[in-house]
């Protein structure tokens, strides 16, 4: 198993892709604390996850406003008492609000940023004692291409969040290797989910996300969820400060 007994905590993990990191994070062993604000979908997931008699690991679940620092607060203190240790932070959750700048309401600007950027910020803030008391740890967080390219199908707010997420990435990475902290991002292009579906019967954005990837597909959850595995597992113990683009291609040409 990749992460025996490693005490992950995974946020947005309730559904969607931090549910299929959830999943896989615990048939690789490790002790997931699913982080949410929907309680009902979280709990259910940590009860689908829970171990079986044999099994390493397991899985819990933790209400989590990310862009509230008393939150995390909360939830580190938790996961301190209860495990003593963390090894695994993954700032997965994230918005979209799908409005261009120049329609840009200046309350849905504050709460994009306080969302997708303080968010992660604090997330960090607040694991990195606790890592570096377990003796190191690995920081992953969810970017997107729009993290490395100016993506003409996507508003210029989300762009700006996930571009500074990229460069926070190399910045704890950079400084934090002396605690044998790592941190590295992955940067999906556009994932194909039930919800996305909805959005896609729309011809014209259809043709859009599939036309601009070259392996002529959506990315999966599962993808993604590989992505991460990767990174957190120790097979990819040197890697420190990569933004791995998960997009058939994409972010190419």
């Amino acid at each position: 198993m990749k992460l025996r007994d490693k005490v992950c905590i995974i946020t947005g993990g309730a559904m969607g892709i931090g549910a299929a990191v959830a999943a896989s994070f615990r048939k690789e062993g490790a002790y997931v604390f699913i982080c949410d604000m929907n309680r009902e979908a979280g709990e259910a997931l940590a009860k689908q996850l829970a171990p079986q008699p044999a099994e390493a690991g397991g899985a819990e679940f933790a209400f989590l406003d990310i862009s509230k620092e008393a939150d995390w607060q909360q939830v580190m203190a938790r996961v301190n008492s209860a495990k003593g240790s963390l090894d695994v932070l993954i700032n997965n959750a994230g918005i979209n609000i799908r409005k261009d700048i120049e329609e840009m309401p200046e309350a849905d600007l504050d709460t994009m940023l306080s969302v997708n950027v303080k968010g992660p910020f604090m997330g960090i803030k607040h694991a990195l004692p606790l890592m570096r008391k377990s003796g190191g740890g690995s920081i992953l967080n969810m970017v997107s291409i729009c993290g490395l390219v100016g993506h003409k199908f996507t508003n210029e707010t989300y762009t700006m969040c996930k571009g500074a997420l990229t460069l926070l990435t190399k910045s704890i990475a950079s400084r934090y290797a002396k605690d044998n902290i790592r941190c590295n991002s992955v940067h999906p292009s556009t994932v194909d989910t039930p919800g996305l579906q909805k959005v896609l019967t729309d011809p014209v954005l259809r043709e859009q996300r599939y036309g601009e990837i070259p392996l002529g597909r959506l990315a999966t959850s599962e993808d993604v969820a590989q992505a991460f595995l990767y990174l957190a597992s120790e097979e990819a113990s040197f890697l420190n400060g990569v933004n791995l683009p998960v997009d058939g291609g994409l972010t190419a040409y």
